[in-house]
């Protein structure tokens, strides 16, 4: 009896040590789809991320529609374990959601996080409405106390749009995704 539960334990771990490389070759697979850069700095993990290549033609016109469009992005930071399952330090949800008003020509953009609004603009220029919900600059998004010194850590974003149309909104697949490791080093 004792045997056997050893055995699946054994099992099970040398099941998680191959899993856990293979979700991260996968994310690499995908990084390509969105620039993730992570720095810390004043007690904060500041998050930089953006959509490679902006919105496609597809997106634009989901968002000309007139559809309130939504575009999430989910930021996962985790810490690097060794032979286990990388541990989730912090996730923090980014989202943009769009109204395209056809009247006057003007989008209603609404910037929030972790469910919270922070802020809305009244933008005119598709060209800047593109820009604001496919570029995110040093968000502030977890707290470098949760963080162990000389530690490898990565940031992964998992970016989605809704409504979809009849095809992907995205090209790859449904959702974009990036990640990007530091190790860090308090000063």
């Amino acid at each position: 009896m004792v045997e056997a539960r050893l055995y699946s334990r054994c099992v099970l771990l040398a099941l998680a040590f191959i899993a856990g490389p293979a979700g991260l070759v996968q994310a690499q697979s995908q990084g390509e789809a969105l620039r993730v850069r992570p720095i810390y700095k004043d007690g904060q993990v500041l998050v930089s991320f953006s959509l490679n290549g902006g919105l496609t033609d597809e997106m634009k016109a989901v968002v000309q529609s007139g559809l309130r469009t939504v575009f999430t992005y989910t930021v996962e930071l985790k810490m690097r374990q060794a032979a286990w399952v990388d541990r989730t330090i912090g996730t923090a949800v980014v989202s943009t959601s769009v109204d395209y008003d056809n009247l006057t020509r003007r989008h209603t953009i609404s910037q929030s996080r972790n469910g919270r609004v922070e802020q809305s603009f009244v933008v005119e220029n598709p060209a800047e409405v593109a820009q604001m919900v496919t570029n995110f600059d040093k968000l502030p998004l977890f707290d470098t106390k949760q963080l162990q010194a000389n530690r490898e850590y990565y940031v992964v974003v998992r970016a989605d749009a809704r409504p979809r149309s009849n095809s992907s909104l995205w090209p790859w697949s449904g959702t974009a995704s990036g990640f990007a490791r530091f190790t860090f080093i308090p000063n």
